[in-house]
């Protein structure tokens, strides 16, 4: 052992420590007097504390359990010998997750087969070197070893890997019994891996149903999940009636593709299906067009007159859509067609019968509109015998993927393209709220197909307001949260100046380095060619 004196501070004390075999230090006063024992825990506490520069007396003991110094020391050989052994290799190479091992202070120690499959990386090229090293070569964005060893805990991050490839790595304290972490292990996988693995699932959970298939009924759109299976089953009990039904929803659901396949299913499927937004047409028009009118009926009308979408409809379908918004003086006019299949063109006083089913659909609450005086309460529930609920597409998870999969292919055929997108692009729209529902997505995939400049469609393509699905934490490191603001900035200068050039100025920095940085960020400018870059 070596000796100290107690005027020294904790910071010149440390270096006369070693984790392999130096776990107590003598203390002697300046006379050569005993003192007693510094340990490592002590001179750890000190440090977790911030007190390096405190004199190392304020820490001695005056005894230590010598034997209990010598069996931990034993217990630490031994475990270090079992990673070096060829067993654990083995052990450790059978494995199908990769495995990194570190030492306590984020030495590389080991990395298994499966790790250097995962990612590229041979053991050659991290054997020995500090998990610091590999981050500042750009290998790992990351170090999971670090944070564990900062944090003392069970760590689990996302790594990505030369700026390209990304893995989950969970990386687990290996601790002594005095608490000093001796190696840190990791374990990882493949994120596209699990991300295919996960799709794959969320398919077969799509095609166990007993309904028709959507081809069946013409519908090719249609996508059937866990929240929607049970609504399309009682729509296809429904179909075979003449009941009213009414739909409920956000905009965006999916109401009238629901409303087509009921007219698909039902008997009157080889007749017409009409619809009308009572919303998108005025409401001193909306009459006019639903019930038809006479030859000058009023001003602006056509000579001969014109035949209403309810009459177009007859022995077929009428679909109105925003039912909530149909003026009151015409809701009295509905009603008796919904009464009794009668009603009048404008400007005529004969009686017309017709023979048509009638579904709405709305996204307001009409219950409230009644108690409000704003929707006729006898209309209501004339329309209110069968109520489908249509829940969003974020209550839909499992739809999403299948929807962005026919809405791709669908307008890969309309422009003649053949893009595709990757799997991290896939399960990251799969964590966006979509406010806008399939409409908003049927949007999105129509722009991402004849904006982007090449045929993988990946993460970086979307637009800014979709990089910011997930929730973030708070940065654990500097450099993580430069790499926010930079990102934040650089996304904000991009939609507000529309090109790289511009951006740059705004930014105070060259075109060439925004450039790199976008690159590293997976940041790209819609409807800016790469060449320009």
């Amino acid at each position: 052992m070596y000796s100290l004196r107690p005027t020294m501070t904790v910071e010149e004390a440390v270096a006369h420590f070693s984790p392999d075999q130096n776990e107590v230090q003598e203390v002697y006063s300046e006379e050569g007097e005993f003192l007693g024992y510094l340990t490592v825990e002590a001179i750890a506490h000190a440090i977790h504390r911030g007190e390096l520069t405190r004199p190392i007396v304020e820490y001695v003991v005056p005894e230590v359990n010598l034997p209990d110094r010598q069996r931990q020391a034993s217990s630490q050989a031994q475990l270090r010998a079992f990673f070096e052994s060829p067993v654990c290799q083995i052990v450790f190479n059978a494995l199908y997750d990769g495995v990194y091992i570190t030492d306590g202070a984020g030495v590389t120690l080991f990395v298994n087969q499966a790790y250097q499959r995962i990612t590229g990386i041979r053991e050659e090229e991290v054997i020995g070197q500090h998990m610091g090293y590999l981050i500042k070569q750009g290998m790992i964005s990351v170090s999971a070893s670090l944070e564990t060893i900062r944090t003392r805990r069970p760590v689990t991050l996302i790594q990505t890997i030369r700026n390209s490839r990304k893995i989950i790595v969970s990386a687990t304290p290996v601790l002594s019994p005095a608490g000093e972490i001796l190696y840190v292990i990791s374990s990882v996988r493949d994120i596209t891996e699990l991300i295919r693995l996960k799709h794959e699932l969320d398919s077969q959970k799509l095609l166990h149903s007993d309904l028709p298939h959507p081809d069946q009924t013409g519908l090719e759109d249609v996508v059937l999940g866990p929240a929607t299976r049970s609504l399309f089953r009682l729509a296809d009990k429904v179909a075979k009636t003449d009941a009213k039904i009414l739909l409920q929803g956000e905009t965006g659901v999916g109401k009238s593709m629901i409303a087509k396949y009921i007219h698909a299913r039902s008997s009157r499927a080889n007749e017409i299906f009409m619809e009308l937004n009572c919303a998108a047409i005025p409401g001193h028009l909306v009459e006019a067009e639903l019930f038809g009118y006479e030859p000058g009926a009023f001003t602006g009308a056509l000579k001969q007159g014109k035949i209403g979408i309810l009459e177009s409809a007859h022995r077929g379908t009428l679909f109105l859509d925003e039912i909530g918004d149909l003026p009151l003086e015409l809701q009295v006019k509905l009603l008796k067609v919904v009464e009794e299949s009668k009603f009048m063109r404008v400007g005529s006083t004969e009686v017309r019968h017709v023979d048509v089913r009638i579904i709405t659909a709305t996204h307001r609450d009409l219950a409230t509109l009644v108690r409000e005086g704003l929707f006729r309460e006898d209309l209501y529930y004339r329309l209110n015998i069968v109520t489908f609920e249509v829940p969003p597409l974020r209550e839909r998870r499992e739809e999403i993927v299948p929807l962005l999969v026919s809405y791709l292919e669908k307008f890969n055929e309309k422009y003649k393209e053949e893009k595709t997108m990757t799997l991290e692009c896939y399960e990251w729209l799969t964590n966006y709220s979509w406010p806008g529902n399939i409409r908003e997505l049927a949007n999105l995939v129509e722009r991402l197909v004849v904006t982007t400049f090449h045929d993988t469609i990946d993460v970086g393509d979307l637009p800014n307001f979709l990089q910011q699905v997930f929730p973030q934490a708070e940065p654990t490191s500097l450099r993580e949260a430069v790499a926010r603001l930079e990102r934040s900035m650089i996304g904000k200068a991009i939609q507000t100046h529309k090109t790289t050039r511009l951006a740059a100025e705004a930014l105070g920095i060259s075109q060439s380095a925004l450039v790199q940085k976008m690159k590293k960020l997976q940041l790209r400018v819609e409807n800016e060619p790469e060449a320009s870059k």
